[in-house]
């Protein structure tokens, strides 16, 4: 959108404007000069303009709709590109890749009939505009002819007009097509402001916590969308203490953990770290308290080095460096040409999804904020890796508020509180024994896992 739509915006700006101001001016400034003369000839000459213009005016409605049509087909054959491209080896496993290209054949067609259409309905006014021009010629010289042989002007300002008239339409006709490119951008200009309009997250940068608790009062989300995620979510998680979040897929787990950061702002109920409201605190304010490991690690086209260095950017190469190895990145960073100068291509594609992985951690392990979130942290790791880094956040967490997120039973074991997510509320929570002894939810997912490990093939 931004690219696309800057682009368009741009040309419309930079290139119709001018020509459009410049056609006006010149046209009024001839049309003063026709009324100096001759009001009555001027008259002839210029009532044509104001039904020109009003026409292409009053086709801005249809160019709306004819311009989100066609900019609508042009996104979806641009997702379908890119869904094609990036999915190119799954559509190949599964025999799929001619269907879909098929389907993408219909998009590139919807398209090119999308645009001629908007084509003729631009061209359908423009042209009815520009005819409407050519009348003025010939009321010009009907007008002049009566004044003629009646003798109320002679022959040279007859003469006069109609060379004046007949050069006074051509810079119109472009002026026209170039009204009728700007009234185009409109629906270019609403889906810029779709972004430009979107609500920002305000507040102070002062924190006024009083320890790390972080609790959840209460609290109900739903999207743009409308889709209620969060129904009544109360709970909270001890500074000191790892507090776990379990449940089934859908349940509103990684919803929750990022609302504890303020990702988003939540529907109804209140968050709090150390008594503070978060929504009343300045989001990157607030993100300084906070240490994340997502699930999906985003990594950027740059170095080892330096994708960790943005836990903290004013960390040393020593610090970063000591962070990496205790997420023990320095095994694989060590098989690489520049080490850890390595640059590690696009999202990190040159590694590993568990390579990947422990640059995340040492991202959180570099910034050692008082809170942390984990999501599936050890996910993508070898059961070696997995050993060696979960050694290593449990020096991390140490006195700190810890909210992970988590499937294997064994993890969340070893928390201090459970809380499990059902349907966007909470279903339960306690101690992982109290819940065995009196929950329904949890025995039974630990009674799943249990069966699961004992799967073989």
């Amino acid at each position: 959108m931004i690219m696309g739509d800057c682009a368009t915006l741009e040309q419309a700006f930079s290139h119709y404007v001018p020509a459009l101001a410049g056609s006006l001016i010149s046209t009024t400034l001839i049309a003063v000069c026709l009324f100096a003369y001759d009001w009555r000839m001027a008259l002839a000459a210029v009532w044509v303009l104001p039904i020109a213009f009003t026409i292409t005016f009053f086709s801005a409605r249809i160019q709306e709709y004819f311009n989100r049509k066609s900019v609508a087909a042009n996104v979806a054959l641009e997702s379908g590109v890119q869904e094609c491209i990036e999915s190119l080896q799954d559509l190949k496993t599964n025999n799929a890749e001619e269907s879909y290209l098929k389907g993408l054949g219909k998009k590139i067609d919807d398209v090119e009939k999308r645009h001629i259409i908007t084509e003729l309905g631009t061209a359908l006014f423009v042209v009815s505009s520009t005819l409407i021009l050519k009348f003025g010629i010939a009321t010009v010289a009907l007008v002049g002819s009566a004044l003629l042989i009646r003798g109320e002007i002679d022959i040279p300002l007859f003469f006069m007009f109609l060379l004046v008239a007949s050069r006074l339409y051509a810079p119109l006709e472009g002026a026209l097509q170039n009204l009728a490119a700007v009234i185009s951008t409109k629906t270019n200009i609403n889906r810029m402001n779709e972004i430009l309009d979107q609500p920002i997250q305000t507040g102070t940068d002062r924190v006024t916590n009083k320890g790390y608790d972080i609790v959840f009062d209460h609290v109900g989300f739903a999207y743009n969308t409308g889709e209620t995620v969060l129904k009544d979510v109360s709970f909270t998680a001890k500074q000191g203490e790892v507090t776990a979040l379990v449940g089934p897929s859908g349940g509103g787990k990684t919803t929750v953990s990022r609302l504890a950061a303020r990702f988003w702002d939540i529907s109804r109920g209140k968050i709090t770290v150390g008594g503070m409201d978060i929504s009343k605190i300045e989001p990157e304010t607030l993100l300084s308290l906070y240490s994340i490991v997502f699930q999906d690690v985003t990594l950027f086209n740059n170095t080892i080095m330096e994708n960790i260095r943005i836990g903290r950017k004013d960390a040393t190469d020593e610090e970063v460096i000591a962070a990496a190895r205790l997420a023990n990145c320095e095994e694989f960073a060590a098989k690489l040409p520049d080490g850890y100068h390595s640059m590690i291509g696009e999202n990190g594609c040159e590694l590993s999804g568990g390579e990947r992985q422990r640059i995340s951690i040492a991202r959180a392990f570099l910034k050692n904020s008082p809170i942390i979130l984990l999501d599936e942290a050890t996910a993508s790791l070898d059961v070696e890796n997995e050993t060696l880094i979960q050694a290593a956040l449990s020096r991390l967490i140490k006195d700190k508020t810890v909210l992970v997120i988590a499937h294997r039973m064994r993890t969340v074991s070893g928390a201090d509180k459970v809380v499990v997510l059902s349907d966007g509320s909470v279903a339960e929570q306690g101690t992982p024994e109290e819940l065995m002894n009196t929950g329904r939810f949890y025995p039974h997912m630990v009674k799943l896992q249990i069966i699961s490990r004992d799967w073989g093939i």
